[in-house]
Protein backbone atom coordinates (compact mmCIF):
# COMPACT_ATOMS: atom_id res chain seq x y z
CA UNK A 1 0.00 0.00 0.00
CA UNK A 2 1.41 3.40 -1.01
CA UNK A 3 1.67 5.99 1.22
CA UNK A 4 -0.26 8.50 -0.78
CA UNK A 5 -3.17 5.99 -0.89
CA UNK A 6 -3.24 5.90 3.17
CA UNK A 7 -2.98 10.10 3.16
CA UNK A 8 -5.79 10.28 1.10
CA UNK A 9 -8.20 8.83 2.75
CA UNK A 10 -10.39 10.28 4.76
CA UNK A 11 -11.23 10.28 8.83
CA UNK A 12 -13.46 7.26 9.72
CA UNK A 13 -12.37 5.32 6.11
CA UNK A 14 -10.32 2.28 6.16
CA UNK A 15 -8.02 1.46 3.35
CA UNK A 16 -8.82 -1.36 1.30
CA UNK A 17 -6.86 -4.08 0.93
CA UNK A 18 -4.74 -4.33 -2.68
CA UNK A 19 -6.33 -0.88 -3.88
CA UNK A 20 -6.65 2.40 -3.53
CA UNK A 21 -9.04 3.82 -0.61
CA UNK A 22 -12.81 4.73 -1.90
CA UNK A 23 -13.67 8.62 -0.53
CA UNK A 24 -16.77 8.95 1.16
CA UNK A 25 -18.84 11.48 -0.79
CA UNK A 26 -20.88 13.76 1.41
CA UNK A 27 -19.02 13.24 4.34
CA UNK A 28 -17.76 17.01 4.65
CA UNK A 29 -20.94 18.30 4.23
CA UNK A 30 -23.04 16.25 6.75
CA UNK A 31 -20.28 17.02 9.51
CA UNK A 32 -20.93 20.58 8.61
CA UNK A 33 -25.03 20.15 8.96
CA UNK A 34 -24.27 18.12 12.09
CA UNK A 35 -21.99 21.19 13.30
CA UNK A 36 -24.81 23.59 12.51
CA UNK A 37 -27.46 21.69 14.21
CA UNK A 38 -25.62 21.04 17.36
CA UNK A 39 -24.68 24.81 17.55
CA UNK A 40 -27.99 27.04 17.80
CA UNK A 41 -28.51 30.20 16.33
CA UNK A 42 -27.24 32.90 19.02
CA UNK A 43 -30.55 34.77 19.82
CA UNK A 44 -30.87 37.97 22.51
CA UNK A 45 -31.88 36.85 26.01
CA UNK A 46 -32.29 39.54 29.06
CA UNK A 47 -33.00 38.54 32.94
CA UNK A 48 -35.88 39.86 34.53
CA UNK A 49 -33.76 43.25 35.39
CA UNK A 50 -32.57 43.73 31.99
CA UNK A 51 -36.41 43.21 30.09
CA UNK A 52 -37.32 46.11 33.54
CA UNK A 53 -33.95 48.26 32.25
CA UNK A 54 -35.05 48.61 28.76
CA UNK A 55 -38.67 49.08 29.37
CA UNK A 56 -37.58 52.44 31.38
CA UNK A 57 -34.74 53.15 29.12
CA UNK A 58 -37.38 53.29 26.30
CA UNK A 59 -39.68 54.72 28.61
CA UNK A 60 -37.29 57.59 29.52
CA UNK A 61 -36.28 58.48 26.28
CA UNK A 62 -39.20 58.56 24.74
CA UNK A 63 -40.64 60.97 27.81
CA UNK A 64 -37.81 62.91 27.32
CA UNK A 65 -38.40 64.02 23.73
CA UNK A 66 -42.39 64.31 24.35
CA UNK A 67 -42.16 67.32 26.61
CA UNK A 68 -39.32 68.95 24.45
CA UNK A 69 -41.47 68.63 21.57
CA UNK A 70 -44.88 68.95 23.04
CA UNK A 71 -45.90 65.39 21.72
CA UNK A 72 -47.44 63.36 23.92
CA UNK A 73 -48.17 60.46 22.46
CA UNK A 74 -44.50 60.31 21.31
CA UNK A 75 -44.38 59.40 25.63
CA UNK A 76 -47.02 56.70 25.90
CA UNK A 77 -46.29 54.73 22.32
CA UNK A 78 -42.42 54.89 22.74
CA UNK A 79 -43.31 53.24 26.60
CA UNK A 80 -45.52 50.34 24.44
CA UNK A 81 -42.42 49.98 22.00
CA UNK A 82 -40.47 49.04 25.02
CA UNK A 83 -42.81 46.92 26.51
CA UNK A 84 -43.05 45.03 23.29
CA UNK A 85 -39.60 44.43 23.01
CA UNK A 86 -38.85 43.53 27.10
CA UNK A 87 -41.60 40.80 26.96
CA UNK A 88 -40.07 39.39 23.76
CA UNK A 89 -36.39 39.45 24.38
CA UNK A 90 -36.31 38.23 28.45
CA UNK A 91 -36.21 34.96 28.85
CA UNK A 92 -38.96 32.42 29.80
CA UNK A 93 -37.96 31.81 33.42
CA UNK A 94 -38.11 35.46 34.56
CA UNK A 95 -41.14 36.29 32.53
CA UNK A 96 -43.66 36.53 35.87
CA UNK A 97 -41.01 39.60 37.32
CA UNK A 98 -41.45 41.41 34.04
CA UNK A 99 -45.48 41.41 34.32
CA UNK A 100 -45.68 42.87 37.99
CA UNK A 101 -43.29 45.84 36.52
CA UNK A 102 -45.04 47.94 33.36
CA UNK A 103 -46.89 50.32 36.31
CA UNK A 104 -43.46 51.13 38.56
CA UNK A 105 -41.24 51.96 36.07
CA UNK A 106 -43.80 53.98 34.12
CA UNK A 107 -44.29 56.04 36.67
CA UNK A 108 -40.21 56.09 37.56
CA UNK A 109 -39.91 57.14 34.09
CA UNK A 110 -42.02 59.91 34.03
CA UNK A 111 -41.12 61.23 37.44
CA UNK A 112 -37.33 61.29 36.10
CA UNK A 113 -38.48 62.97 32.79
CA UNK A 114 -40.09 65.31 34.57
CA UNK A 115 -37.37 65.82 36.67
CA UNK A 116 -34.85 66.53 34.56
CA UNK A 117 -37.22 69.06 32.51
CA UNK A 118 -38.32 70.76 35.34
CA UNK A 119 -34.73 71.74 36.45
CA UNK A 120 -34.30 75.24 36.97
CA UNK A 121 -37.42 76.59 36.31
CA UNK A 122 -38.92 78.34 39.05
CA UNK A 123 -40.24 75.85 42.49
CA UNK A 124 -39.16 72.23 41.80
CA UNK A 125 -41.61 70.81 44.27
CA UNK A 126 -44.28 72.56 42.24
CA UNK A 127 -42.94 71.58 39.18
CA UNK A 128 -42.82 68.28 39.61
CA UNK A 129 -46.15 67.33 41.12
CA UNK A 130 -47.90 69.36 38.33
CA UNK A 131 -45.73 67.83 35.40
CA UNK A 132 -45.64 64.20 37.02
CA UNK A 133 -49.88 65.03 37.54
CA UNK A 134 -49.93 66.16 33.59
CA UNK A 135 -48.01 63.81 32.36
CA UNK A 136 -49.90 60.63 33.98
CA UNK A 137 -53.68 62.02 33.38
CA UNK A 138 -52.00 62.45 28.83
CA UNK A 139 -50.45 58.89 28.92
CA UNK A 140 -52.03 56.56 31.25
CA UNK A 141 -54.21 54.79 28.58
CA UNK A 142 -50.73 54.17 27.32
CA UNK A 143 -50.04 52.48 30.48
CA UNK A 144 -53.04 50.39 30.43
CA UNK A 145 -51.92 49.41 27.03
CA UNK A 146 -48.59 48.53 27.33
CA UNK A 147 -49.16 46.31 30.48
CA UNK A 148 -51.55 44.58 28.12
CA UNK A 149 -49.07 43.88 25.65
CA UNK A 150 -46.34 42.39 28.11
CA UNK A 151 -49.29 40.34 29.70
CA UNK A 152 -50.53 38.75 26.44
CA UNK A 153 -47.11 37.82 24.77
CA UNK A 154 -45.74 36.19 28.26
CA UNK A 155 -48.41 34.20 27.92
CA UNK A 156 -47.20 32.34 24.63
CA UNK A 157 -43.93 32.72 26.10
CA UNK A 158 -43.90 30.36 29.35
CA UNK A 159 -45.91 32.74 31.75
CA UNK A 160 -48.38 30.02 33.26
CA UNK A 161 -45.63 27.50 33.61
CA UNK A 162 -43.62 30.12 35.89
CA UNK A 163 -46.93 30.74 37.97
CA UNK A 164 -47.63 27.10 38.63
CA UNK A 165 -43.98 26.60 39.36
CA UNK A 166 -44.59 29.77 42.25
CA UNK A 167 -47.52 28.32 43.03
CA UNK A 168 -45.82 24.83 43.59
CA UNK A 169 -42.92 26.55 45.76
CA UNK A 170 -45.45 28.44 48.08
CA UNK A 171 -47.43 25.32 48.42
CA UNK A 172 -44.27 23.30 49.67
CA UNK A 173 -43.31 26.49 52.06
CA UNK A 174 -46.63 25.95 54.12
CA UNK A 175 -46.81 22.06 54.06
CA UNK A 176 -43.18 22.54 55.72
CA UNK A 177 -44.50 25.43 57.77
CA UNK A 178 -47.44 22.85 58.84
CA UNK A 179 -45.08 19.81 59.56
CA UNK A 180 -42.97 22.38 61.80
CA UNK A 181 -46.09 23.03 63.92
CA UNK A 182 -47.38 19.41 64.44
CA UNK A 183 -44.21 18.06 65.10
CA UNK A 184 -41.84 21.15 67.49
CA UNK A 185 -38.52 20.06 68.03
CA UNK A 186 -38.28 20.34 71.60
CA UNK A 187 -34.54 20.77 72.15
CA UNK A 188 -34.31 21.77 76.30
CA UNK A 189 -35.58 17.87 76.88
CA UNK A 190 -33.01 15.30 76.28
CA UNK A 191 -32.17 11.58 78.29
CA UNK A 192 -29.62 13.19 80.13
CA UNK A 193 -31.75 16.31 81.91
CA UNK A 194 -34.50 13.70 82.33
CA UNK A 195 -32.38 11.73 84.58
CA UNK A 196 -31.01 14.70 86.37
CA UNK A 197 -34.38 15.45 87.17
CA UNK A 198 -35.43 12.47 88.61
CA UNK A 199 -32.33 12.50 90.70
CA UNK A 200 -33.05 15.74 91.65
CA UNK A 201 -36.48 14.78 92.92
CA UNK A 202 -35.14 11.62 95.10
CA UNK A 203 -32.70 13.50 97.09
CA UNK A 204 -35.33 16.00 97.69
CA UNK A 205 -37.85 12.90 98.91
Amino acid sequence: MSRSTVRDAPDGASPSPGGPVRRQRGASPSRARTRSAASPAATVTLTGRGGIVVMFGTGLVCALLSRWFGVPLLAGGGFAIGCVLAAFATRPSDLLTLVVSPPLVFFTATFAAVFVTTLGEGSLLRGLTVGVLTALAATAPWLFFGTLLVLVITLFRGLPANVRELRGKLVGVRLFEKDEAENPVRWDESPSSGQDRRLHHGEVD
